[in-house]
């Protein structure tokens, strides 16, 4: 990332302030001069990149415990865009409430579904809440500030709590206590760097057996461990017919230290 210091980065992340999604943004692009925009959708995100008013996006992508999301992966291949690095970060959920609200005023709780779904054991313990998917963690503690109602409490992290002016009633209500999100950084154009050890891929292969298994020998022959491969669907037609091709993936890669250069390699395979 070259740009000037004095310049700000136009960066499109998703949710608002206090999300997850601003925690990594704020992590990745520390001691950079940003200009944030923040959108309620994945596609918000992703539009703002491809049509070049955001410099680069942030978006969730993948959960330790719930798994990838799929949305976010068709939009970028969708939108042809680049991802251009990664970031990690704790998730700690909460339960966050209006000031002197107690358990069992609760009514009604809100959360982004990655949210709710990540604290499911514990809100199996409170049936009779009613749970309301979200658009985000940190505009769910939003929702619960602009109703000044105590029967609704929201999902989200401590940030949020104080970001909006709400107690943490509980800590750690997430069901993995070792939860993390990873989020992608994206551009439209790609950035190589000459430091980089991994790579996301777009992958599509002719309808043939061994198709895939050929592309993927090129990754061990190179000395590159795939961390991560997902298959999605194209929208051409339906999955039964004998087209040339049914599904894309992403995969990525990780290059062994003494290996050659991840870009030369994977230049091989795209030509391929």
């Amino acid at each position: 990332m070259d740009a000037s210091e004095d310049m700000p980065l136009n960066i499109a992340c998703f949710g608002q302030p206090g999300s997850y999604t601003y925690e990594a943004m704020k992590s990745y692009f520390a001691g950079k001069n940003i200009l944030p925009a923040y959108g309620s959708h994945f596609e918000d995100v992703v539009q703002a990149v491809a049509t070049r008013q955001a410099r680069y996006g942030v978006l969730p992508i993948e959960n330790s415990s719930t798994g990838g999301i799929t949305d976010v992966y068709d939009l970028i291949h969708r939108y042809d865009c680049c991802v251009v690095g990664e970031k990690y970060v704790k998730v700690e959920h909460c339960l966050l409430t209006l000031p002197g609200t107690k358990l069992e005023d609760i009514r009604e709780v809100y959360s982004h579904p990655q949210g709710l779904n990540q604290c499911r054991s514990y809100l199996k313990h409170h049936g009779e809440w009613q749970l309301h998917p979200y658009f985000s963690t940190s505009q769910s503690a939003e929702q619960v500030q602009k109703m000044e109602d105590p029967h609704i409490a929201a999902i989200a992290n401590k940030t949020a709590a104080d970001m909006y002016g709400l107690d943490v009633l509980v800590e750690h209500i997430n069901d993995n206590t070792m939860n993390y999100t990873r989020f992608f950084i994206i551009a439209a154009d790609m950035e190589q760097s000459p430091e980089a050890d991994k790579i996301t891929l777009v992958l599509t292969t002719q309808h043939r057996p061994g198709a895939l298994y050929h592309v993927l020998g090129y990754f061990f022959y190179n000395g590159m461990n795939m961390t991560h491969l997902e298959s999605r669907p194209l929208k051409a037609g339906p999955l039964n017919t004998f087209s040339t091709s049914t599904s894309w993936a992403t995969c990525a890669i990780r290059r062994h230290p003494g290996s050659c250069a991840i870009w030369q390699n994977t230049a091989i395979i795209l030509k391929s």
